[in-house]
């Protein structure tokens, strides 16, 4: 089965390896461009923090609630040499993939706080009932989160506005930026292709389904299958048209198993 991957290019190579060792067709066709954050001095900045910090073990933040594994690896890449802590106490992932890039980059285990394994979703409604008891009157929470072509913040502020009305602070942190990917001729004729040819088009971000839209504004989806791994993201397929769609839990066994459900 031929299986088209959205996630941007670094992400998207390791998907298509996991689907061609299950002996699928996997095609790379990312649909967001990942860039470091045009203000890297805000980044600097909140790393100072850390530096500066007058009185040992007290952090500027309680905690950081990391948006993705992007946001992860781009905020450490920041790390100065001689940071030996860190500007926060806590760090606060909504799924397993941050979780794990929060490992990787040598955030110690015991203080991520991230959904249990068999949540029916991984995102912030199953991720806020696990850290609500950290947030006290005028706690600060930093969210370091993906912005958009021209550096500005995006992403939901659901779980800043329980943050807040729980008493506590919330600034944003643009650790990375996310593009429109630039598609060439060629792949633009070949999602033309998939769209009625069986493929299964695998979706991780709303924002993707709607660059897919706008690289190709006039096609017909309404042959086109989809696999999303929330029910916002399908819902966003299907509002484009998209004919068949299901929605999976997003580590990668689960998304396999939906795929090869029977239609």
């Amino acid at each position: 089965m031929r299986i088209v991957v959205t996630r941007p290019a670094r992400e998207a190579r390791e998907w298509a390896a996991f689907f061609a060792s299950h002996l699928h067709q996997p095609v790379a066709l990312p649909l967001i461009d990942i860039a470091p954050a045009l203000d890297r001095q805000a980044l600097a900045n909140v790393w100072k923090l850390a530096l500066d910090e007058a009185i040992p073990g007290q952090v500027p933040y309680k905690a950081a609630m990391f948006v993705s594994a992007n946001a992860v690896d781009h905020f450490f890449a920041a790390r100065p040499a001689k940071a030996a802590g860190l500007p926060f106490a806590r760090a606060w992932a909504p799924g397993p993939g941050t979780g794990n890039a929060l490992r990787a980059n040598g955030m110690p285990p015991a203080q991520i706080d991230e959904p249990q394994a068999d949540v029916a979703q991984f995102d912030s409604e199953a991720l806020w009932p696990l850290v609500a008891q950290q947030i006290t009157s005028g706690s600060r929470v930093l969210v370091v989160r993906g912005g958009d072509a021209s550096g500005q913040a995006q992403g939901r502020d659901w779980l800043a506005a329980q943050v807040r009305e729980a008493g506590g602070e919330c600034h944003d942190l643009v650790a990375y930026v996310r593009r429109i990917a630039a598609w060439t001729p060629e792949q633009k004729a070949l999602a033309s292709e998939a769209a009625s040819d069986g493929s299964v088009w695998l979706f991780s971000s709303s924002e993707a389904v709607a660059n897919l839209a706008a690289l190709l504004p006039a096609q017909d989806w309404s042959s086109a299958r989809a696999v999303a791994t929330h029910e916002r993201i399908s819902q966003a397929a299907r509002n484009i048209g998209f004919g068949r769609v299901r929605t999976s839990r997003p580590q990668r066994a689960d998304v396999l198993a939906s795929i090869e459900l029977p239609q």
